[in-house]
């Protein structure tokens, strides 16, 4: 028995993926089999298949940071409170563009049956960021003033309808294109090409910000932090390309982040979950529930098969994306 992966052979464009064919075998004692029935494409992804990381995977790799899917199979002797059939997910970080996951029992996410797999699949990395960026580091609350930069993307559509969630005035960094979106979650948006966004806060709010959550990282840090009121905080959820722009980072994070600043930087990254998963599991559960009772609605502009995964990279590149693109199950797309 076989089954297909897409799979990074060199470091490239979305032209380089190609489908491979792999054994299907049992899983091992701690793992399980699941068959995949979504699967998010991701910036991330686009990074490591250049290579633009601090620590960027060996060739060849199957790219795709999570997925939502089925157990077919257990390891033998394995002890779980997850059984075959169940509706799981997985923050797989790599791996998820395929037919096929195996992963270690002990990560798994238990998702309600009842959900849309496709809308479930951008809450466990896009929303997950998000809502602990929010509610975890940030630790908002209603009537603060708040920017998101890259407020288009899946991070910052879930920004937004999280947000508007918890009572916070927005502000959205986008292009003039992605800015209808924008005001439909009740944020005002500002244009990070033409115009100085800075200046333009200033004005809009003389007195600071509360808190800006960055997921573009690079020069918006330098330009931007002085826009915080005293007592405010930075929280910066971007990936560093390269191992020096994570040194400036980590610099950065120690000079800001003296007395004299007054205000915070903060950053995050969803490594913290191999540490303890038990608050990953209860903000998913909760993101869980609002998505059931419609309070939270990914968006999705595309939806492609897993074995088209390079045409959605390709889509994803291109700039034009408002949202989450998601991979389906042949069966599903």
């Amino acid at each position: 028995m076989k089954y297909r992966s897409v799979i990074v052979p060199r470091r490239g464009g979305p032209d380089v993926l190609e489908v491979a064919e792999n054994d299907l075998r049992p899983p091992r004692k701690g793992e399980a089999r699941i068959r995949v029935l979504a699967a998010s494409v991701s910036l991330p992804d686009v990074e490591a298949r250049y290579g633009r990381s601090p620590f960027p995977p060996k060739l060849p790799f199957t790219p795709g940071y999570s997925v939502v899917g089925e157990i077919e199979a257990i390891g033998q002797n394995e002890i779980s409170p997850h059984q075959v059939g169940d509706r799981v997910a997985a923050l797989t970080v790599y791996g998820g563009y395929s037919e096929v996951v195996y992963f270690p029992v002990r990560r798994l996410i238990p998702v309600p049956a009842a959900l849309d797999p496709a809308q479930v699949v951008p809450l466990i990395l896009n929303y997950i960021v998000a809502y602990q960026t929010m509610h975890r580091v940030a630790k908002v609350q209603a009537g603060q003033t708040a920017l998101i930069i890259g407020a288009s993307g899946g991070i910052g559509t879930a920004l937004l309808q999280l947000g508007r969630l918890a009572g916070l005035k927005l502000y959205g960094l986008a292009s003039p294109g992605k800015h209808a979106i924008l005001r439909e979650y009740g944020a005002a948006p500002l244009d990070y090409k033409s115009g100085d966004f800075v200046q333009a806060l200033r004005q809009l709010e003389p007195g600071g910000l509360d808190v800006v959550f960055d997921g573009m990282g690079g020069e918006y840090l330098g330009r931007g932090f002085s826009l915080l009121k005293r007592g405010g905080q930075w929280v910066s959820y971007a990936n560093p390309f390269s191992r020096a722009a994570l040194l400036r980072l980590l610099g950065n994070l120690l000079w800001l982040n003296l007395p004299h600043t007054g205000r915070k930087l903060r950053l995050y990254g969803t490594g913290q979950s191999y540490l303890d998963m038990r608050p990953f599991l209860e903000d998913w559960a909760t993101l869980f529930s609002l998505l059931g009772e419609g309070k939270i609605q990914p968006v999705i502009a595309a939806r492609f098969p897993i074995l088209e995964a390079a045409q959605a990279n390709a889509l994803l590149e291109s700039g034009q994306v408002t949202g989450n693109i998601v991979l389906l199950n042949q069966d599903l797309a």
